[in-house]
């Protein structure tokens, strides 16, 4: 799902939202309205603050997150 409609799911998404990455709401309805482009480093924190509702692959389709997800994976099975 992508973030406007998250946001506009039930009253104080974006809120709540805006409280768990630390960032003003305003800035959460920014984002979901595509008035500024959501920053490539904050989508994993997206993505894991809405479980997996809203993913880095719909907040931002121009970065190759297989790619990125693939580097990951192996950092952590090499630790």
């Amino acid at each position: 799902m992508n973030l406007k409609k998250y946001t506009t799911q039930e009253r104080g998404k974006a809120a709540n939202l805006g409280r768990k990455l630390d960032v003003p709401s305003v800035l959460i309805s920014q984002w979901a309205n595509g008035t500024r482009q959501v920053p490539a480093e904050r989508c994993p924190e997206i993505e894991k603050a809405t479980q997996g509702d809203v993913t880095c692959e719909e907040l931002r389709p121009d970065v190759d997150w297989a790619y990125l997800r693939r580097s990951n994976d192996h950092k952590t099975n090499a630790a």
